[in-house]
């Protein structure tokens, strides 16, 4: 599982940036979910519609992955199941309903906006983009390089940016000049599951 794969990779540089800003787990919670996801994929049917399969790791996200982002990446994955439906496959514009789905299941859990230095900051930016550049017409390929063109932008969006949620905000003014770990592992994993989308 890519995902998987990508965690793992950068699971140490992940806990550095949270030793700065947060409580120091953060690669390793997400490491230890993902582990546990990629064992769920493997009990589930092959013929598990993208809606049920993202719901059940949502769920197991939230079960496995400690502090708080596994309630966050997990009602992301979520709200972005919930939208999928029993859709079979995942156009374009599905995609960007789903993300915008996830985006806004996220920023209620964790009552947060763009800008507050979190996963949203990520994620949002990728949702609005590619449901512009499908509104545009564009292709699915540029669709695709928008998103991740814009969730490139929001990570590094959260450098200057002072916290204003999570153990972050404790620090006040000191957040700044640190990127947040939350918005770096959802660029990951949305690079991850784009490459997995790009060679079906």
């Amino acid at each position: 599982m890519r995902a998987r794969g990508v965690v793992d990779r950068h699971a140490a540089a992940l806990t550095r940036l949270d030793g700065v800003l947060g409580d120091g787990d953060h690669g390793d919670n997400l490491a230890i979910g993902f582990r546990a996801v990629e064992e769920l994929l493997a009990e589930l049917p092959p013929d598990t519609r993208p809606g049920e399969l993202l719901r059940a790791v949502g769920y197991r996200l939230v079960a496995t992955v400690g502090g708080a982002s596994g309630p966050l990446f997990g009602t992301a994955f979520i709200e972005a199941g919930f939208r999928a439906g029993d859709a079979d496959e995942l156009d374009p514009a599905m995609v960007g309903e789903m993300l915008t789905a996830a985006a806004a299941g996220l920023a209620r859990r964790g009552r947060c906006a763009v800008g507050d230095k979190t996963i949203l900051d990520t994620l949002e930016p990728a949702a609005a983009a590619l449901t512009e550049a499908v509104a545009s017409g564009a292709s699915a390929a540029h669709t695709q390089w928008a998103a991740l063109a814009a969730a490139r932008a929001g990570m590094r969006s959260t450098r200057p940016l002072v916290a204003r949620r999570g153990l972050a905000l404790r620090l006040g003014a000191r957040s700044a000049g640190h990127l947040d770990p939350g918005a770096v592992s959802c660029l990951l994993l949305l690079l991850a599951l784009a490459e997995r989308r790009s060679t079906r």
